[in-house]
Order: structure tokens, then C-alpha cells, then sequence
């Protein structure tokens, strides 16, 4: 005979990092990129400063030109199975807003904003491979000491690195240039 439960109660332990990161209380700062679970600590003030600078100017042109949707941090981006990343600026335009569901994001956005802190090399070579691989379309990564602007932008299989700029994002997807 087969045993049985007694406790209806009882759960599987987690089996995968996605797993363990679904459990993690809301607003952690977690990622998880090829089943392995990422922790960062709390982003430092220029970083936030630059980041509500550029997410607000991006959110006004986005919102006044029916573009798509535009949010920031924290907000659950799952890329396969094994990767749940959390970018500082995600950007999805109108025609790819069906990547929206059940609150999260499924599925690679049209353009992602990342501003480096403590782990640089964490958002200059594992997220930008992963964003090159699922197929990002424009990659933008600024250091907030100096406020330059890396920018990658996908030739439909791999990402092309652009001349750098200092405080200025150039979107092809949006037809833009913003300065922060």
C-alpha cells in the first residue's frame, strides 16, 4: 500500500531558484538568471535620482504618444524558465503588450534601462548576454558616478555597441534622445 499525507497542508519543498524567488516576500531584491538566485542590497540615492529623472521623461513621451507601457523597478521580468530579472526602466511597446500577464512580465521587453550599482559586472556581462539572448531590442546601461550611457542596440540576433554618450539615452524604438 501507498503512504499517504496526513497533512493537507504539506508542500513541496522549492525545487528551482524560480521557485525560491516566487516565495521571497513582494519588494525583495532578487533575481534569479540560469537558476541561480541573485540578492542585492538597496540601490544607492544617485542611482534612484537618476533613475526617477530618466524614468519620468521617458513615462511623459511614452504616456503622450500612446507608444506602449512604461514602468520601473521593482517589476518581475521572466525570461524562459530560468531567469527572473528585475531591470531598472522596462519599456513595451503597444504591439507587445499581450508580454503582460498576471502582473508580470513574460517575455523579453522592447527597451531596458539599467543603472549600475554595487555588481557592475552582474548588468555589463550576465544581464546583457541574457537581454542580447532573449532578444531585448535596446539596451541601455548608465553609471550614475560619471552618467555615461552604454547603449546596445540588437541587430535582431545580437547586440551592437554604440558610441557612448554622457546623460543622453538615444532610442531608435522611440524616435527620442533624452538627457537627464
Amino acid at each position: 500500500m501507498g503512504t499517504t499525507i496526513a497533512n493537507k497542508n504539506y508542500q513541496m519543498p522549492p525545487r528551482t531558484a524560480v521557485e525560491v524567488y516566487e516565495m521571497l516576500p513582494e519588494g525583495t531584491l532578487a533575481e534569479v538568471i540560469n537558476n541561480v538566485l541573485y540578492m542585492s542590497p538597496a540601490p544607492t540615492f544617485e542611482h534612484q535620482q537618476i533613475l526617477g529623472k530618466l524614468f519620468t521623461f521617458l513615462n511623459i513621451y511614452i504616456t503622450e504618444n500612446d507608444l506602449g507601457e512604461c514602468v520601473f523597478s521593482p517589476v518581475d521580468v521572466y525570461l524562459g524558465h530560468n531567469n527572473v530579472v528585475q531591470p531598472d526602466i522596462v519599456f513595451i511597446a503597444k504591439e507587445n503588450l499581450s508580454i503582460i500577464k498576471e502582473g508580470r512580465i513574460k517575455g523579453a521587453p522592447d527597451l531596458v534601462v539599467e543603472v549600475l550599482s554595487g555588481n557592475k559586472k552582474h548588468d555589463l556581462q550576465v544581464k546583457k548576454h541574457l537581454y542580447e539572448t532573449f532578444g531585448v531590442k535596446e539596451y541601455f546601461i548608465i553609471n550614475p558616478a560619471d552618467k555615461e550611457v552604454i547603449t546596445y542596440y540588437s541587430d535582431g540576433t545580437k547586440f551592437i555597441l554604440q558610441e557612448s554618450k554622457k546623460a543622453r539615452i538615444k532610442s531608435k524604438i522611440l524616435r527620442k534622445t533624452i538627457s537627464f
